[in-house]
């Protein structure tokens, strides 16, 4: 059997899938081009790694394609001093690529199957920082944060997230609408946010992000 040809995957995920959607901030490119995807998947789903699909890593949790990584850093503004927290951390796929562009990253996961993957993928990094708990209930320890990106999308920002956002700092995630998806932007203004759609795209549901249920009487 022949091994696949990780890097001439990447080459071609970058030019087919990221150039041809807009995606060309040099860093994103660079990062996407260098780090191999296929060591953020289970091992019999490395020949798929660079597919434009999710790739499910554990019951509920997926790595979101290329495309919907890309847009969402874009859409972040990345900057060298920001404290990132990243809600649904995976395997460590978008935190490696934060790693070598920001200030910190505090990376959230809850899944167990999954987080000796995300820790040992992450270890190298000094400025990234893994901890395990409920998505929905953000990192509070290293609040304020002055990015806040979700892999993932989610019905509704909960208020214990909202919270956890610096002022003026902002919020990229995921939105589900029943079928629909998109990616939507928010920036926290005298406490408020408002997300803003900006993309239609595939991306994963996560866990605990229902809107809360009212009871009429």
């Amino acid at each position: 059997m022949v091994s696949p040809d990780f890097s001439a995957m990447r080459r071609a995920m970058i030019d087919s899938q990221l150039r041809t959607s807009g995606v060309s901030e040099p860093w994103i490119v660079a990062a996407m081009a260098a780090l191999p995807r296929e060591l953020f998947v289970p091992a019999d789903r490395g020949a798929t790694a660079y597919m434009d699909r999710s790739i499910p890593l554990a019951p509920g949790r997926a790595l979101n394609p290329p495309l919907a990584t890309g847009l969402m850093l874009g859409a972040a503004e990345v900057r060298a001093d920001d404290n990132v927290l990243l809600i649904g951390a995976g395997t460590g796929y978008v935190a490696s690529l934060l790693a070598g562009r920001v200030a910190s990253v505090t990376a959230l996961e809850q899944s167990a199957q999954i987080l000796e993957h995300t820790r040992r993928n992450l270890k190298a990094f000094d400025n990234v920082t893994v901890v395990e708990g409920p998505l929905n209930a953000g990192a509070e320890e290293k609040a304020p944060y002055s990015l806040i990106i979700i892999d993932g999308a989610i019905v509704e920002l909960s208020s214990a997230i909202a919270e956890q956002l610096a002022e003026g700092g902002r919020v990229v995630t995921g939105l589900t609408d029943g079928a629909v998806s998109r990616l939507a932007i928010g920036h926290k203004r005298s406490d408020a946010i408002v997300l803003r759609p900006i993309a239609d795209c595939e991306i994963t549901l996560l866990p605990g992000f229902a809107p809360t249920k009212e009871f009429v009487f």
